[in-house]
């Protein structure tokens, strides 16, 4: 992990092309603005080449699928693999439906991406092992894996694809297929605000847009993520509910240090 990525992020303000959902954009927009980034949202394949251009990483979110979003994914990933800047991909749902495994491999064929962050199942099934449905959710079977047969898969995905593999849960892995880190931040009211996910692949795009190591930046955005879970769960109090906590985690990123991720950071590198 590399707490610097805190400010550096701040100082490099990069822009981040996001091809999201429309369930969290707004979320994912004001998750990158607390970091430090600045977001551009556009999902018209007519100007996907353009933006893509401008952006310093892109993300690619296949939340709400639609034709004419993977036609912009395709061209704004490309763009940006030949300016040799960070793609990350957020799969959501795959395996839910055959649709969405099939533009998530296909994306995967056609586009190098730095870092992949999805929930076990997804990646399970992008994998191609198989795994009950729980459609844009892990579902228990996968749930009650364990973390070391979950990083053993991190791991073969990361082999197969060349990337840095972000697999969300109880607890986080993140694995580059040499090296591999399983992070304890985080809270169960996480799971209970949508788009939690989504704004980690956000954070994953900008910390691997200001830096140099796609592994160091994914561990920390993911640590910043399960860190700010907590931070915001400590303020809450018998009044508030989930609408607040949402609030709450964008608050606590935009105040996020580099010491306080370095004192509240809670990982282990295992390989």
């Amino acid at each position: 992990m590399n707490s610097e990525l805190v400010t550096r992020v701040r100082a490099a303000r990069p822009i981040i092309h996001s091809i999201t959902n429309y369930v969290t954009a707004n979320d994912c927009a004001n998750i990158l603005l607390a970091c430090g980034a600045s977001p551009i949202m556009s999902d018209d394949p007519a100007e996907a080449e353009d933006i893509a251009s401008l952006a310093a990483a892109v993300v690619l979110n296949l939340g709400t699928l639609s034709d004419r979003k993977l036609d912009a994914m395709l061209t704004a990933g490309k763009t940006a693999n030949s300016l040799c800047r960070p793609v990350v991909l957020d799969p959501v749902g795959a395996g839910a439906s055959r649709r969405r495994t099939e533009a998530a491999k296909t994306l995967l064929s056609r586009v190098k991406f730095s870092a992949v962050r999805g929930n076990v199942s997804e990646i399970r099934a992008l994998s191609g092992e198989l795994s009950p449905s729980g459609g844009v959710d892990a579902v228990e079977a996968d749930l009650r894996t364990g973390d070391l047969p979950h990083a053993a898969l991190a791991r073969r995905f990361s082999e197969a694809y060349g990337t840095v593999t972000v697999l969300s849960g109880q607890t986080d892995i993140v694995t580059d297929g040499k090296r591999t880190a399983l992070l304890h931040n985080g809270d169960v009211m996480m799971s209970r605000v949508t788009g939690t996910g989504c704004e980690l692949t956000s954070l994953v795009a900008a910390f691997l847009a200001a830096g140099d190591d796609a592994f160091d930046g994914a561990l920390t955005a993911a640590a910043v993520m399960g860190l700010s879970g907590e931070i915001a769960a400590r303020r809450l109090t018998p009044a508030d509910g989930s609408g607040t906590y949402r609030a709450y985690i964008i608050d606590a990123v935009y105040n996020m240090t580099p010491e306080t991720l370095e004192n509240g950071a809670r990982y282990e590198i295992i390989t």
